[in-house]
């Protein structure tokens, strides 16, 4: 696939749809500033993963990328919030994967204990359409140890290579799918508890039903139709204005 100039080339619709890399809160996103900024949170600490840990998990995962640019799969907030220097972006799909909104969080991102909130991850099933960003080789360091800082900040990913299916063309792309070793991910989770923990969920990033309405806009700009995001949106909705 040729690489184009303008990372927008392709879809010209997402240009305001994408927050600027530079300009995103996960660009210098760090659990202690985080923790010095809200203090309530301290309890979370011992789950965080360490930096040595989340560093070594980085290398492994990315010790047989070949010299060349890396391709990311976003299906959840990376699909309008990367925090990443893309130099191109691409309507994708994965086969074998199914989004699930299925990640419990109670450490103060969309939800806590008391109220926990629901995002998504990645688990095995029928197919998932999303987002596909291209990473300079150049950058990859750099823009990697961001995204597993970002991602791999508590237990409930796993980084795994997938094939996108972009166009005619079948691509190798970095993702996360769920950690079902990790007790964020719920994979037996009841529709109810779905929907009231997006009603309810409430943390620093912002609300689990913000997180929704986000994935199901873009969904909108790209003509992709995803019923489960859709139904959820409506039924937390209909919840909420009960």
């Amino acid at each position: 696939m040729k690489q184009t100039q303008d990372a927008f080339h392709h879809h010209p619709e997402l240009r305001d749809k994408i927050n600027d890399p530079l300009q995103s809160f996960f660009r210098t996103f760090r659990a202690e500033s985080i923790m010095e900024k809200h203090p309530e949170l301290d309890w979370v600490i011992e789950f965080l993963n360490s930096d040595d840990d989340r560093e070594k998990n980085r290398r492994d995962a990315l010790k047989d990328h070949p010299d060349e640019d890396l391709w990311i799969f976003a299906y959840g907030s990376l699909m309008w919030d990367p925090a990443l220097r893309f130099s191109e972006v691409r309507r994708a799909k994965v086969v074998d994967y199914k989004r699930r909104f299925i990640l419990k969080d109670i450490y103060g991102g969309r939800g806590n204990k008391e109220s926990p909130g629901l995002m998504a991850a990645l688990d095995h099933g029928d197919g998932c359409e999303g987002l596909i960003f291209r990473i300079a080789k150049d950058v990859i360091e750099v823009e990697t140890e961001l995204l597993w800082r970002r991602e791999l900040i508590f237990a409930g990913y796993v980084p795994t290579i997938v094939t996108a299916i972009v166009g005619d063309e079948r691509l190798k792309a970095l993702t996360f799918i769920a950690d079902h070793e990790a007790n964020l991910i719920c994979g037996d989770i009841s529709r109810d508890d779905q929907i009231e923990f997006l009603v309810h969920g409430r943390g620093i990033l912002g609300t689990s039903l913000e997180y929704l309405e986000n994935v199901v806009a873009q969904f909108e700009v790209l003509g992709i139709n995803d019923e489960e995001c859709e139904d959820l949106l409506a039924e937390a909705k209909a919840r909420k204005d009960a």
